[in-house]
């Protein structure tokens, strides 16, 4: 394919090293730690069936459906997110997965040459999304408490920032939570310089540990949040939403309709039971819970015992991953093939990088793992780093 093939929007969108790596890290006897996959011992296929069987008896969710999404979705989606506020605000859509959210919304806040801000390292699906619409993308640094929100200002007063993108809660890939005074001052600059504050927020109900902090949309009507049902319930579903200002959503809708005109009936008819039935999701999202937490924990001892302080790494209390650098430089992509070739699979830091040099860190997900898997995919990773 020559480089002229396919337009200048697709030819400026970067690839994901993440999919790339899933045929190799296939191979037998491979332990993978490189996906982002929700744990398939944890997902509940039975409970799944019976809200199939009962969305089926009616016609409706064989048929196409509303451009914005099921009402009886959009209804408990609604009131999920205005609980979260502490207020009744925001409308919602209801989308193909959280990741057409944010494709969706990139199309609709930024043009060619807008600037937009995003943790660095950087969320792969959001670099792409923001790719598509050539626009200009400003990585700020991450520490323990999520984005060094302390560094937009001089980035503010000298560019026209239109959105600034946060996975606020346990990010991918950085593991970490942006802290509540951070958040109150990302709303208050939000609401001083006038862009929009894309809170993507897919691993919120995954905390283990620690004290769950606000969302950022608690404390300024210029934050648009998107969540899905993928991570507590099932990715198959591909249910997704958005909420916020309703004049923004507005620009959604329209250009959801020339993207799908709509989303399946039949899996939001589920995913309206199943988020609707709190004593049953309560329940589900507490053993996942529980498994994650174990599973974390081993991975994290384990890495600690096996590389100490040469290894710089995030402290789970949630989502599904961890983050590590390593202090005296070891280069992560160099190792990978070696590491395949041992048995064990991650993501190389780099993979995630938008302006730091990240040659040195890498990715590890938990959650597919039982802790002895974990334990020995670190004594194998430890034999090439």
């Amino acid at each position: 394919m020559s480089e002229e093939t396919g337009s200048q929007s697709v030819r400026a969108v970067r690839g994901s090293a993440i999919r790339d790596l899933l045929a190799v890290t296939e191979r037998p006897g491979v332990i993978s730690l490189a996906g982002g996959l929700p744990a398939a011992d944890l997902l509940p296929a039975a409970r799944v069936a019976r809200a199939a069987e009962s969305a089926l008896r009616s016609p409706s969710a064989l048929q196409y459906g509303l451009t914005t999404g099921a009402p009886a979705l959009r209804d408990v989606v609604h009131a999920r997110e205005s609980a979260a506020l502490g207020r009744d605000a925001g409308a919602v859509v209801v989308t193909h997965g959280s990741q057409q959210a944010l494709s969706l919304l990139a199309q609709a806040l930024l043009d060619p040459g807008d600037a937009v801000i995003v943790e660095d390292p950087g969320y792969i699906g959001a670099l792409q999304a923001f790719d598509t619409t050539r626009a200009r993308v400003i990585g700020v640094p991450m520490d323990a408490d999520g984005m060094r929100v302390d560094e937009l200002r001089p980035l503010l007063e000298r560019e026209r920032v239109r959105v600034v993108h946060t996975v606020s809660n346990f990010h991918n890939p950085g593991g970490a939570t942006l802290s509540e005074e951070r958040r109150r001052e990302l709303a208050r600059l939000a609401d001083e310089f006038g862009f929009w504050i894309i809170e993507d927020d897919p691993y919120g109900g995954l905390r283990f540990a620690g004290t769950t902090v606000p969302p950022v949309a608690a404390f300024s009507d210029r934050a648009l949040r998107l969540s899905s049902a993928s991570k507590i319930v099932a990715p198959s579903l591909r249910v997704g939403w958005m909420h916020g200002d309703a004049s923004v959503l507005a620009l959604v809708e329209r250009l959801k309709q020339g993207a799908d005109l709509c989303g399946s009936s039949l899996t939001q008819a589920i995913a309206a039971e199943l988020l609707a039935d709190t004593a049953w999701l309560d329940s589900h999202v507490a053993g996942i819970r529980e498994v994650y937490a174990e599973r974390a924990l081993a991975l994290h001892a384990a890495l600690v015992d096996a590389f100490d302080d040469r290894l710089s790494l995030t402290t789970p209390e949630g989502g599904m991953f961890l983050w590590g650098e390593f202090t005296d430089g070891t280069p992560t992509s160099r190792a990978l093939t070696a590491a395949v070739d041992a048995g064990v699979a991650y993501v190389p830091g780099s993979a995630f990088a938008v302006q730091r040099d990240l040659e040195h860190a890498l990715r590890l997900c938990f959650t597919t793992g039982s802790p002895d898997d974990l334990r020995e995919a670190v004594r194998r990773l430890s034999t090439v780093l």
